[in-house]
């Protein structure tokens, strides 16, 4: 009986964070490596500045272990966040796996341009951050891979957002409005 409480207590909190979480919003990204593991992408909302200090700007990103993205990165050493403009959740979903496009080339879909350290880096993009891995965890269900970042494109346009389990824009709030 005991075990069914702590599992279903269990299952509790994770339905309750996953519900939670939906109600954040976050830029949505494509993440992107290549080199000797080969090249390869997925759409991810876990990315996150580190720090702008130090010998170089750091910044994080989440990948499911299971991506073949993470095992890519992991052997490549390198990642690109390519954070998604308003107008680009045909990327998101092409690299999310939910795409009408299919295909096995997910680079087939979007112009890429190599970034200095060879991952692919979309030529139309809010901004990218080129980065060399220099700390990888597995935690859980995912790795956590800190970058530092040795070029930065940026583009135009406003972020895709990710927000109540659907894509969205970014509004600005007029100043008569925040005070």
């Amino acid at each position: 009986m005991r075990a069914t409480n702590v599992q279903s207590a269990a299952m509790d909190i994770r339905t309750q964070f996953l519900d939670g979480m939906s109600r954040a919003a976050f830029c949505v990204n494509v993440v992107t490596t290549d080199g000797p593991a080969g090249r390869a992408g997925v759409t991810v909302s876990a990315m996150s500045s580190v720090s702008a200090d130090g010998s170089t700007p750091t910044v994080l990103v989440c990948i499911h272990h299971q991506s073949k993205t993470a095992a890519a990165i992991v052997d490549n050493g390198v990642f690109c966040i390519n954070i998604l403009r308003d107008d680009q959740a045909d990327i998101a979903d092409h690299f999310g796996g939910r795409s009408k496009f299919g295909g096995d080339d997910k680079f087939a879909y979007g112009q890429w341009l190599p970034s200095e350290s060879g991952a692919p880096r979309l030529a139309e993009t809010v901004v990218a951050f080129d980065c060399r891995v220099i700390s990888s965890e597995r935690v859980g269900t995912h790795h956590i891979f800190v970058g530092a970042v040795g070029a930065v494109a940026v583009g135009s346009g406003r972020a895709l957002i990710y927000a109540d389990r659907v894509y969205g824009r970014a509004h600005p709030i007029p100043a008569s409005q925040t005070s």
